[in-house]
């Protein structure tokens, strides 16, 4: 079952981190409640225009959603539960900074079920370099205060960051791993355009490890996991039990269906049908605008063409350690057999007829992969 989950974007941070590329905001002091009143209306029109569903999961991201306090998170999740149906075991996530590790208790008496923690380091010098503004001990209390809560934690790290080693890496996560989380989402950096880092790698003053050194990297990181007993069932996501996997991750790769709610949000919705790409407007003074004229926040509701739905679905179905249905794929487009034939022959791909996987050999060459077998 892919399920149906609903992202909620809160666009606002206390600082611009110099590698991200989301709809984000400098957090300047301003009233929440008019962008907390559009989002809870959004919720509404969009259950009025999509009909009333069960919701497995509610998904806090950003920006910084941990500067809510607790008693706006659960203005939102009630807003969501009078448009929907939450499952009762509905998993609800909120983004973490770590220094706002003294908003756990009440963010999780609010109905927080589930701490993603963005750590990225736990080495100092790398976090002031990846503009950080929180120090390695503040991860490590913010980790303790989210498992004295009783909820699930979860863990966000960055790798191949500029001069990192694989020994220096190999101490990190290895520390890191004995830590109270449960599961770990673990990023090579990227260098997006448009950011920050992107300017100082044009200006030669960023020097990313090069292709082989991050191929190392991704290499150990499998390893120390595997080791620890945190497999990894996704390209970058790590979890010790089946239960502790995000279920909200999984909608998006399994090609489930979720609602994108707040400034800047993406969403995929198959109704009359058509699947549906979703966009909210990106502006929050444009969002609340839009709802508060029209019902919705939407800018663009866009059908997919069956092409685009099966490059999607092989893009993250690809990246789940259980594949993809090739039935499912079939329906919209048949597979290119003899491009899989080749994967297979080569060790990068295993189809047992019910269904794709990518190979512990063919998960670093993914995007790659993909491209043979959509082109």
């Amino acid at each position: 079952m892919s399920g149906f989950g609903i992202y909620l974007h809160w666009p606002y941070c206390a600082a611009i981190c110099p590698y991200c590329d989301f709809n984000v905001y400098r957090a300047r002091g301003a009233d929440n409640a008019p962008l907390l009143g559009a989002i809870a209306a959004d919720l509404a029109g969009h259950a009025a225009r999509f009909g009333r569903r069960e919701v497995q999961s509610l998904f806090f991201g950003g920006g910084t959603p941990s500067l809510l306090r607790g008693e706006e998170i659960a203005f939102v999740i009630e807003a969501a539960a009078r448009a929907f149906d939450l499952a009762p075991d509905c998993e609800i996530t909120l983004e973490a900074n770590p220094e706002d590790h003294a908003l756990f208790a009440e963010q999780a008496a609010a109905g927080i079920n589930r701490f993603s923690i963005g750590a990225q380091a736990f080495d100092d010098s790398a976090l002031k370099a990846l503009g950080r503004r929180h120090d390695a001990a503040a991860s490590l209390r913010a980790v303790e205060a989210a498992a004295r809560t009783g909820k699930r934690v979860s863990l966000d790290l960055i790798y191949a960051r500029e001069h990192q080693s694989v020994a220096a890496w190999r101490a990190e996560l290895t520390q890191a791993l004995t830590l109270p989380v449960e599961h770990v989402s673990l990023y090579q950096l990227t260098i997006e355009p448009q950011t920050a880092f992107a300017r100082r790698v044009a200006r030669g003053h960023l020097h990313p490890p090069d292709n082989d050194a991050a191929a190392d990297l991704y290499e150990a990181t499998q390893q120390i996991c595997e080791a620890a007993g945190f497999p990894a069932y996704e390209i970058s996501n790590h979890a010790r039990t089946p239960e502790a996997r995000a279920l909200h991750n999984l909608i998006y790769w399994r090609s489930g269906d979720w609602l994108g709610i707040g400034p800047g949000a993406h969403g995929r919705v198959t109704y009359d049908g058509a699947r549906l790409a979703l966009e909210a407007q990106r502006r929050p003074a444009d969002y609340i605008d839009s709802v508060r004229e029209h019902g919705l926040g939407l800018i663009e509701e866009t059908p997919l063409t069956d092409d685009e739905r099966a490059d999607e679905m092989l893009l993250m179905g690809l990246r789940v350690a259980e594949g993809v249905d090739i039935a499912r794929l079939d329906a919209l487009r048949p597979l290119k057999r003899e491009a899989m034939a080749w994967l297979c022959d080569q060790g990068f791909v295993d189809a047992d007829g019910a269904r794709l996987r990518l190979t512990s050999a063919g998960r670093p060459l993914a995007n790659r992969i993909v491209t043979m077998l959509a082109s």
